[in-house]
């Protein structure tokens, strides 16, 4: 379980990286943020994150058309592409 939360919270720290990047978050957030998710021991602990910071990340999210990524159907023409030569 501890494995999963690290790699949860590495995969959510490219995304804030992201986030700063294109200026959707500032510097402060995201050092805030990073650094509560570097604390947490766990998603769970993740998720007791303040409603300010999450609501930047919210907005952030939102910019960058994160929840429509997530919830596109995956291409019926990619099946095995990578497995075909």
């Amino acid at each position: 379980m501890q494995r999963r939360a690290v790699s949860a919270g590495r995969n959510t720290m490219k995304t804030i990286d992201e986030m700063l990047h294109l200026d959707l978050l500032t510097q402060e957030q995201h050092l805030q943020i990073s650094s509560w998710i570097d604390e947490a021991p766990s998603p769970e602990a993740i998720l007791q994150m303040p409603a300010p910071l999450w609501q930047a990340v919210e907005r952030a999210s939102q910019a960058m058309g994160v929840n429509e990524d997530l919830l596109r159907p995956p291409a019926l023409d990619a099946q095995g592409l990578a497995l075909s030569q």
